[in-house]
């Protein structure tokens, strides 16, 4: 039996995932396959390495830190983006919160990444690197329109996997899995709206027409993929796990307790269904 875990993204609502996922630590679980999207992965590589509480660190210590995320960001020629990118995937990783590149050098299974091309529109699954200390896939995964530039990593320039693939369970299943585990970052409950900035995106992003259309579609793609989700929970081929509850949570959140308090929900949330995630997962080592 092959596993899978996903991670949904979602900025900074994802450190929910993170606790489940430090959680999953503490418990010894394992997969076969692992993907992520945006901050899913960005965040997700803490867990493959093995490094607990990593995520909430780097957000608790860093979140009302300029050089981690501010517009003054957005506004640097050199940086374009909400986030300080050399601050966030090289000084921290590299330096200031280490990443343990040996150990997800180790581990043994498979992990990708979704982008999105702007030339097609189309999700793109990529191999995680394992020793890629500029984190390129990472940055360019997590690349939300508008607030990033898009990043070229050889065919094409390509931004936020969220935007063609939010919640990548069926890419699991292409490759092989059998059951799946998915961390959401929103409640069950959750409805995607139309983005409101689309006659923005449509002008900044005009030379990619099939991009425009995929972000036109998106509210509608996700709400179609959540049902698809919750079918396959309801046959027992899927295990969710969601938030109860992200009202007031922004994705770019500075609220420390609140980050502290979404983490803590995520990790009693995985030790309270230990026995449902062992069953879904393997055991480490």
């Amino acid at each position: 039996m092959k596993t899978g875990l996903v991670l949904e993204g979602g900025a900074l609502r994802t450190i929910f995932s993170t606790g489940v996922c430090d959680a999953l630590l503490d418990l010894g679980l394992d997969t076969d396959y692992f993907i992520g999207v945006s901050a899913g992965i960005a965040y997700g590589v803490s867990y493959l390495s093995g490094q607990r509480c990593r995520n909430l660190e780097i957000v608790t210590r860093y979140a009302r830190d300029k050089r981690y995320m501010g517009w003054g960001n957005l506004l640097r020629r050199d940086n374009r983006s909400y986030f300080g990118l050399k601050f966030a995937y090289e000084e921290i990783p590299n330096h200031l919160v280490p990443f343990d590149y040996e150990a997800f050098a180790e581990w043994g299974g498979q992990a990708e990444a979704v982008v999105t091309s702007l030339r097609t529109g189309q999700a793109v699954y990529l191999p995680v690197p394992r020793r890629d200390d500029h984190f390129l896939l990472l940055q360019a995964s997590c690349a939300m329109p508008l607030l990033f530039p898009a990043f070229d990593l050889g065919d094409g320039p390509v931004m936020d996997g969220g935007v063609a693939d939010a919640i990548p369970f069926e890419r699991a299943f292409e490759m092989g899995c059998d059951r799946v585990t998915v961390i959401l970052t929103r409640e069950r409950d959750y409805h995607k709206k139309p983005e409101r900035l689309q006659p923005l995106i449509d002008l900044t992003y005009r030379r990619w027409p099939a991009f425009c259309d995929t972000m036109r579609r998106r509210a509608e793609r996700y709400e179609e993929e959540r049902e698809k989700l919750f079918a396959l929970e309801r046959e027992g081929r899927a295990l969710v796990i969601a938030p109860k509850s992200t009202a007031g949570f922004s994705r770019v959140e500075r609220d420390l307790d609140k980050i502290r308090a979404l983490w803590q929900e995520g990790y009693d949330e995985g030790m309270a269904r230990r026995e449902e995630l062992a069953a879904f997962l393997k055991q480490r080592g």
